[in-house]
This record gives structure tokens, sequence and C-alpha cells, in this order.
């Protein structure tokens, strides 16, 4: 009762929290789709190239994230700046193995078919393939928010504020109802993340499907 009680008198701190940690967390999204959906695609054209990416990844992946935001403090500083960098990599991997995964697992005669009406590979890509391979695509970017959500409330170690705040505050002064306000909210927040990059998925492959309908 005393948890609940806490939760209801601070729901304002609770909305501004939760808005710092979706800033935080969009902000790293934005800048890992706009680097990872384009190393996928080029590891597709440019094998060689897929074990030294993927490694670095998978290093990325690997690091423990008090480690990572440790290192960080020597390069960006303190704050945001370090969480976002830090969620940045840590998305990364999901989304190139995905791309990198749909792309390839499409379908061998779709694509030869595609090549002998006389398609470039730029347009063999973006007209076939993508098309085809956007719900992998899809698949890794959902993986990859909800990984960020649950590592941003870390990021409040190093001052980058966020849901994280409650909760490193509770542990400090073994305050259930701090912690609980910190991590309730964040476990909806990946929920909801979850849940509305699958209804545009579906969506998406909604459209396909009408479109792809339409044109026979």
């Amino acid at each position: 009762m005393t948890e609940l009680a806490y939760l209801v008198q601070n729901w304002q701190d609770i909305v501004r929290f939760s808005g710092e940690h979706v800033i935080l967390v969009a902000i790293a999204m934005m800048f890992a789709i706009s680097t990872g959906f384009p190393l996928g695609v080029l590891m597709t054209r440019y094998p060689e190239l897929g074990r030294p990416i993927l490694g670095v990844a998978n290093v990325m992946q690997t690091m423990p994230s008090l480690a990572m935001f440790g290192f960080l403090i020597g390069i960006v500083g303190i704050g945001r700046p370090n969480a976002v960098v830090a969620l940045f990599l840590y998305s990364l991997l999901p989304i190139i193995r995905n791309t990198y995964v749909g792309i390839t697992n499409v379908d061998p005669a779709v694509r030869e078919a595609a090549i002998g009406m006389g398609m470039t590979d730029w347009q063999l890509l973006w007209r076939v393939e993508l098309p085809l391979s956007m719900g992998v695509v899809f698949a890794g970017i959902r993986v990859a928010t909800v990984i960020a959500v649950g590592l941003a409330t870390i990021a409040a170690a190093i001052g980058a504020g966020g849901l994280g705040t409650f909760i490193f505050r509770g542990i400090s002064m073994v305050d259930s109802g701090q912690i609980l306000a910190g991590a309730i909210p964040a476990a909806l927040l990946a929920l909801l993340a979850d849940f509305g990059l699958g209804r545009l998925e579906r969506r998406w492959s909604r459209h396909r499907h009408a479109r792809e309908t339409g044109d026979r």
C-alpha cells in the first residue's frame, strides 16, 4: 500500500522521467536504425565485410553496460550524450543482423526471376529484397528498442536522467516505492514499444499483401 501511495503522490515526476527515458531511447534508436540498416544491406552486397562488422557489433553487445557507460565518460563525458552513444552501440547488433538475414533469406527463385526481368542490383534491392525482408528487419528493430528501454534505466548512474533515477534512489535509500516508480513505468514502456512496433510491422505486411494482390 505504501508503494502504491508513493506512485500516486509522485505521478508528475514519473511522467517527467518517463519523458526523459523515451527521448533517450528515441534518439539512440534513430541513430541505430540509420546506421545499422545500411550496414546490414552493405553486408549483403559485400559479404567479406560481414565478419568484421558483426564482430564489432557483437563486442559492443557483450560489453557490460556499466563498463560501457564508464568507458564513454572519457570520450563524451557524463549525462545524456554518454547514454545516447551507449544505447546506440547496444542497439546495432539486432538491426544489422536481422537486416542481413532478412535480405539473404529471400527466395533465390524470386531473386533470379527479378534479374531475368532485367532489374539492376539497385532495383532488385529496393523493389524485391527489401519489401520481402521488412518483417525480419522490423523484428530486429523491436528487439533493439526493448533492449534500449531496459538499458536506459542504468543511464541514470551517469546523470542521464530517465526512470533509472527512481531506481537508484530507491536502492540507496532501501525504498521499494521508489524502485517500483522506476521499474513499473520502464516495463510498461518496453511493452508499449514492442506492441506499437508489432502493429506497425503487421500493418506493413497487410499493405504489402494488398499491393501484391492488386498488382495481380
